[in-house]
């Protein structure tokens, strides 16, 4: 049962992730065979992209923005989660708190924040009359700036994690014989967090790169073309691009790779096993004299990170316009109300994306612990293939993966079998489902590498079937995380907007593309609204299931 288990996981996933993303390498090389031409491509066609004004500085712009991005957010996180570790100051919760946040909104609403603040008729300009930031939020280093402040979690949690646990004797050892402060962190203890801040590097560089929120809202106000976003408009400009679409995301996917190997290859050289019986938990120490230092200089931080971008959707959701500025005859609730007449297509959206985010997140927890399952207890000669295909998803690009899903779904053949799935709803389910995978996965199986497989063992002798053993002893003993990953995955597919805008079908708009299409209009109120409200809507969803659950869980 196990190994026929590891065989439809590793179809689905196949299906799920691996062809759609060899899909695209494929169109390139043999451009046209997804739609019935077999001729052969021009690999020539790879290098126009160093010829041909708009491919090259799309690649220029996505280098740029990933390595500044990546040496900027990674020193940042670094030293943040250093800080946190080592020192106990009254506002260091509301930091660990700001890494999450950041880390589950969606990209496109920071950016629009930062756009609506910078922008000319933003509010830094009207309201705080700070004309230079502007000019300096709408150039490359500006937009690295942002992409650092919403990047770094990654290297944070990485970092962080890595300092969680401490062998002192090493630095002791260190400290008689001579070594000066500053030489025992350097060689001792730098080096050992080097795995985790090569992983968290890794993260920040792939995350960018792939990013589409930010270049998609940036283009309303500045044009800063990237791989993702000129992949984008070769598909939904006319006339249609593919070879363009093709050929940009060769190189992206070709650049993620690069990162993955560069992360595996120094994680490789600079293995340090150093755990042992003496390692204990770091335990952050009172600040002292620099308690009041670090709480100032996290608010402030905290005050820029999460109060520009997300107090700025709120602000301007109840502007009347950006110029008048914050004074009590701008305040309005017209954006609103505008999102409840029958014209407004946001509650359409937002229905749609609730739909699509609950399928994708029973049929995603279905698959994750399927997958899971089969990682932990099964003996699949497989299975190592099956974690890489699980994972693949977390760095390859939604944009990517749409342009997959198109070659692959939409082919004439699939009709006569009822399966031509593009330009239908259930093509953004399966997207979903591929996108939510990843997240099921780490989730269920850490959660069932706490339950021993002796118990399921012992199960099976006394003649419990399968499915047995995993109604009545697996599932009530992680039901909290499966709680979590059907959750976490709701939560961000209702806000995929790379996948959305890829493939949505015509006349079924989501809440990420009618927020995005309002912004990118300029309808900036409307725009702020439509996010204040679509975001509490999700959020109130989330809570009210989870309580709900807990609850029934707790009486049991």
């Amino acid at each position: 049962m196990k190994d026929r288990l590891g065989w439809f996981v590793s179809i689905l996933l196949f299906i799920l992730v691996l062809y759609p993303l060899a899909a695209v390498i494929i169109q390139v090389l043999l451009p046209g065979v997804f739609f019935g031409n077999w001729q052969l491509g021009n690999l020539s066609l790879l290098l126009e992209i160093f010829h041909r004004p708009l491919w090259q500085k799309s690649l220029e712009n996505s280098v740029l923005l990933g390595l500044g991005t990546t040496l900027l957010a990674t020193l940042l996180g670094g030293v943040l989660a250093t800080v946190r570790t080592n020192w106990s100051f009254p506002t260091a919760k509301l930091l660990d708190g700001a890494v999450w946040l950041l880390l589950i909104t969606p990209s496109f609403i920071l950016a629009q924040g930062w756009v609506l603040f910078a922008a000319g008729g933003g509010i830094a300009v009207n309201t705080l009359g700070w004309n230079w930031v502007t000019g300096f939020v709408f150039q490359p280093a500006g937009l690295i700036f942002i992409m650092t402040l919403s990047k770094f979690p990654f290297a944070y949690l990485s970092v962080h994690a890595a300092l969680e646990w401490k062998v002192d004797q090493l630095s002791h050892a260190a400290r008689l014989s001579g070594a000066s402060a500053f030489t025992v962190w350097r060689t001792i203890q730098a080096p050992l967090i080097m795995p985790a801040v090569w992983a968290g590097a890794a993260l920040v560089f792939m995350d960018t790169i792939g990013d589409f929120g930010l270049p998609a809202s940036i283009a309303a106000v500045y044009r800063f073309p990237t791989l993702p976003y000129s992949i984008y408009s070769a598909i939904y400009t006319s006339p249609i691009r593919f070879d363009m679409a093709g050929v940009l995301s060769f190189y992206l996917v070709l650049l993620i790779g690069l990162a993955m190997f560069v992360q595996f290859y120094a994680m490789r050289r600079s293995r340090f096993d150093f755990l042992s019986a003496r390692a204990e938990r770091s335990a952050p120490k009172q600040a002292g004299k620099y308690r009041l230092l670090l709480t100032t200089l996290n608010l402030m931080f905290l005050a820029v990170v999460i109060g520009i971008p997300l107090g700025a959707n709120l602000l301007m959701s109840v502007f009347k316009t950006q110029s008048a500025g914050f004074v009590l005859s701008n305040l309005t609730l017209d954006h609103y109300t505008d999102l409840f007449h029958s014209s407004s297509v946001l509650l359409r959206g937002l229905s749609h994306s609730l739909m699509i985010a609950g399928s994708a997140a029973l049929l995603g927890l279905l698959l994750g612990v399927c997958v899971a399952y089969v990682l932990t207890y099964s003996q699949f000669r497989f299975k190592r293939t099956i974690e890489v295909f699980s994972i693949v998803t977390l760095a390859v690009p939604g944009v990517v993966l749409g342009i997959g899903y198109i070659f692959v779904w939409n082919q004439k053949w699939l009709d006569s079998i009822g399966l031509l799935l593009y330009g239908t709803p259930w093509i953004l389910v399966l997207a979903a489902v591929a996108g939510a995978i990843p997240v099921i996965t780490r989730l269920m199986v850490g959660a069932m590498a706490k339950v021993p497989n002796s118990l399921l063992t012992a199960a099976q002798l006394q003649g419990d079937s399968f499915t047995s053993r995993i109604r009545f002893i697996l599932v009530p003993l992680v039901r909290g995380a499966l709680l979590s990953a059907g959750l976490a995955a709701f939560g961000s597919s209702v806000f995929d907007l790379a996948v959305n805008s890829i493939l949505f079908p015509p006349n079924f708009l989501t809440l990420p593309v009618t927020i995005n299409k309002a912004f990118e209009d300029l309808d900036f109120g409307y725009a702020s609204a439509a996010t204040v409200l679509g975001s509490a809507v999700v959020i109130t969803i989330i809570l009210a299931i989870e309580l709900l659950l807990r609850r029934k869980e707790a009486k049991i």
